[in-house]
């Protein structure tokens, strides 16, 4: 396995588990109140939201086509 592939797998976890930590604050006290009088989320929350998204993404992509041509 080429370590694309083992960068990729690690992203992708790492993602998943910063879009579960950022769902889970959106849910807090904090960001409730914070959505409610502003209509969005905490700086924070939706930096783990995009983040783990984009991480996820990466990942995911790194794991499809990571390590792709080479015989390894």
């Amino acid at each position: 396995m080429s370590m694309q592939r083992i960068f990729g797998i690690v992203l992708l976890v790492v993602g998943v588990i910063l879009l579960i930590v950022g769902r889970n604050a959106s849910h807090s006290a904090a960001d409730q109140i914070s959505n409610t009088f502003t209509g969005r989320f905490t700086h924070e929350t939706a930096w783990y939201i995009f983040g783990g998204g984009a991480a996820a993404l990466f990942g995911l992509l790194l794991v499809l086509v990571g390590g792709r041509g080479r015989n390894a």
